[in-house]
Parts: structure tokens; C-alpha cells; sequence
């Protein structure tokens, strides 16, 4: 008992001593590093409006740094500007620009060392190699952020938020836009990324690697190189987010490659070249998500196993699932077609006619490309029709027995990953 009473005058000592320093360009301290020079672990900087050429500012205490009217700190395209090396600390409401470029060091406007428990919020970071950069931190917090570059080439930038060998990492509400990859998460555990807004990123929005037990929701991923890469991953949940406007030759919306035990579900997916690609990944449940208008809503490869696509709508694309084989170990069930042309006599809100979403065409195409150019003709309408009557090419396991004559609504429920 007298142990813990002594802890505890200990701690009240240490907040009764705690100060406040205020960095100001008319009187000292004039600069952010003099003032962590007088500072000690609980004390808190305030920084006055200014503009503040320091080079690199090495936090090494556990401090708050407080903007007021959002201070600017520049790095002239030169120094990486903020190293923080403590547990606990604190940025918020400054303006970090113009981080130098660097291949070997990974220059960033902010980059946090093996720490626990910092905050990065509502700052401004224009025109940084790296915007925020994790490595080998646990329980970080990057909150309301807005990151912007303008990266030209994907060998000569870094990533917007950058994260690796972290655990418990929060990412929520950024706008990132201009870099590399948006967000990218390395060998990262039990990651949250919720509300982000991800565009204009030469690469992917988002992009995953060997990142277990991580969940991303409500975020937005529009106009990027491609939308988002979950890669050598498993059990991640995938729920809420939109996926829009990724086009090119090699674009999608969501790319999954060698993931398993996963859900995906209550996304919407338009305008996408691809809406998701699924590449020898399995025991993924992938259920009431939106397809719409996309070139190929859902191109699923055949070593994908066990997965289930069920209550999804697939409205308005040009090929609603493609496949490279005509085997098929996965399941469609229940789903909404806007292609289905069935009929319902027992009037219990399925199709009496089971729906191959997969069109002859599609493998034509995957043949030959160019051949996209007979879409419209009468042709395919005519090639199409016959192999419904007499499926001969397509997959014949690949059907779903009892497609959805109305378009399925979303459940507001929590889910877990797994199936």
C-alpha cells in the first residue's frame, strides 16, 4: 500500500511540474529545437504563427507540440523535418512541407521510431517525400490529417501514410492525395484505417502486405492509379468503403492475391476497370456489396477456393464475373443481376431459371482484347444467347442457382472477419 501511494505522489509531482513554452519568432524561444532543449517528459510546446526553417527536429521527450494557426515548418527540400523517438508524444495543427527526397533514407515529414502511444493529428503535409512514416511503433494514432504531394513517378516518390512492423496503428479520417500509395501497411497487426479519403495516388490507393488482423472501413479510394491491394494477408475486414473511377489496363478497384479468411462486405464498387480481382486467395465471404457500371465487376482466377459471393448487386456492368478456367470452387448465391432475364412463377423472390454470370464473350476477350471493339453487335448478342441455351465454353459450376429478381438491400449489422 505505501508503494502505491508513493507512485502516486510521484505522478502528481510530475503533472504539478509539468510547463507550458511557447515558440515564437520575436522572442525565445525562436525555435522548436531550443525548445525541446528546456523541455522535459510531459510538457507542452506551444508554436506561434510563423515559418520555421530548422532542418530536422529530433523529439526525444515525451511532449505535446501544439500549432497555433498552423505554424510552418519547411524543410527546403532538403531535411526530413520531424523525428520523434519517444513514447507519447504529441503534433498537432502544424504545416510540414518540402521534406527532402532520399532512396536510402526514406525522408518524411514526420517519421515515428519504435515508440508507443503517439498522436499525429490535424496537420497539414505539403509536398513531402513521405508524408507520415511508421516503423516499428505500437499504438500510434493518425487522425485528420491532410497529406498532399505531387508525385510524378512512382520510382521518384514515397507513400502518404507509411507504416511498418507496427501493431495497433489508428488511421481515420486523412485525406491523402499526390503520392506513391495513399496508405501502405507492411508486416502491420491489428491496423484500423476508417474514414480516410484516398485519391490522385499514382499506385494504389491503399496497399497491403502481410498485414493480419486488420479491418479498413468507410474510406474512400477514387481516381488512383488502382483502388486498393490486399496482398499475403489474412483475416482482414473489408466493410463500408467505396471503390470508384480506377481505370486503366491494369486498374481495379480492390486487388486480392494469396489472402484467405476474410469478408468483404457493404462496399461500393463503380466505374472501375476491374471491379475486384481475386488471385489464388480463399475462404473469403464476399456479400452485399454494390457492383456498379465497372468493365469487369468481379474477375476471380481459378485458383481461388471457397469463396462465397452471395447478396450482392451487380448492376450495369460490361462483364458482371469473368474466370480463366472452366472449373469452379466457389459460390454464388442470391445475388441481384441486372442481366438476368428469369422469370419467378413460385413468387418467392428468386429467379426459377438459375443466371451464368460469366459470358462467352468474356472469354473471348480474355483471349484476345481487342476484340472488345464487337461488344455492342449483334454478333455477341447472338454468341451470348446460344451459350445460354447450350452452355459449351463457360464454366459450368459457375452459376447461381437462385438469382435475386430485386436488388438487394444493405444490412447496418457489425460483422467479424472470417467466414
Amino acid at each position: 500500500m505505501k508503494k502505491f501511494f508513493l507512485i502516486l505522489i510521484i505522478l502528481s509531482g510530475s503533472f504539478l511540474t509539468a510547463k507550458e513554452i511557447t515558440v515564437s519568432p520575436d522572442k525565445a524561444p525562436r525555435t522548436l529545437t531550443a525548445a525541446l532543449m528546456q523541455a522535459e517528459d510531459g510538457d507542452r510546446i506551444y508554436v506561434q504563427p510563423g515559418i520555421y526553417r530548422e532542418g530536422e527536429i529530433v523529439i526525444n521527450k515525451s511532449v505535446e507540440i501544439i500549432g497555433e494557426n498552423f505554424p510552418v515548418f519547411d524543410g527546403e527540400s532538403q531535411h526530413q523535418l520531424f523525428t520523434v523517438e519517444a513514447d507519447s508524444v504529441v503534433i498537432r495543427g502544424l504545416v510540414i512541407k518540402d521534406c527532402g527526397v532520399s532512396f536510402i533514407d526514406d525522408k518524411a515529414g514526420i517519421k515515428v521510431l519504435e515508440t508507443k502511444g503517439c498522436v499525429i493529428e490535424g496537420n497539414r503535409l505539403e509536398g513531402n517525400f513521405f508524408g507520415i512514416y511508421l516503423a516499428k511503433s505500437q499504438g500510434t494514432r493518425v487522425i485528420n490529417n491532410d497529406i498532399r504531394s505531387n508525385a510524378t513517378s512512382e520510382a521518384a516518390s514515397g507513400n502518404g501514410i507509411h507504416l511498418w512492423y507496427c501493431k495497433d496503428a489508428d488511421i481515420h479520417d486523412n485525406r491523402i492525395e499526390g503520392h506513391r500509395d495513399g496508405i501502405y501497411f507492411e508486416f502491420v497487426q491489428d491496423g484500423n484505417i476508417s474514414g480516410n479519403f484516398s485519391t490522385k495516388n499514382l499506385r494504389y490507393g491503399l496497399h497491403f502486405m502481410f498485414s493480419d488482423r486488420c479491418e479498413y472501413r468507410e474510406n474512400s479510394f477514387i481516381n488512383n492509379g488502382a483502388g486498393v491491394a490486399v496482398m499475403y494477408t489474412k483475416n482482414v475486414l473489408m466493410i463500408n468503403n467505396r471503390f470508384a473511377d480506377n481505370w486503366g489496363s491494369a486498374a481495379f478497384g480492390l486487388l486480392l492475391k494469396d489472402i484467405t479468411d476474410s469478408k468483404i462486405s457493404g462496399n461500393t464498387f463503380s466505374r472501375n476497370s476491374i471491379g475486384i480481382f481475386a488471385e489464388n486467395s480463399g475462404r473469403m465471404t464476399v456479400e452485399q456489396n454494390d457492383f456498379n457500371d465497372n468493365g469487369w465487376a468481379v474477375k476471380i482466377m481459378a485458383n481461388c477456393m471457397e469463396n462465397v459471393f452471395q447478396e450482392n448487386n451487380f448492376l450495369n456492368n460490361s462483364f458482371d464475373v469473368a474466370t480463366n478456367s472452366r472449373n469452379n470452387f466457389n459460390r454464388f448465391e442470391r445475388n441481384y443481376w441486372s442481366a438476368y432475364q428469369g422469370y419467378d412463377l413460385d413468387r418467392d423472390g428468386y429467379g426459377d431459371v438459375p443466371f451464368r454470370p460469366v459470358r462467352l464473350f468474356s472469354l473471348i476477350v480474355e483471349q484476345n482484347s481487342t476484340a472488345l471493339v464487337l461488344q455492342r453487335s449483334l454478333f455477341i448478342d447472338v454468341l451470348d444467347m446460344a451459350e445460354r441455351v447450350l452452355p459449351i465454353l463457360t464454366p459450368e459450376t459457375l452459376i447461381d442457382e437462385q438469382p435475386a429478381l430485386r436488388r438487394i438491400p444493405r444490412s447496418s449489422g457489425d460483422v467479424t472477419a472470417g467466414k
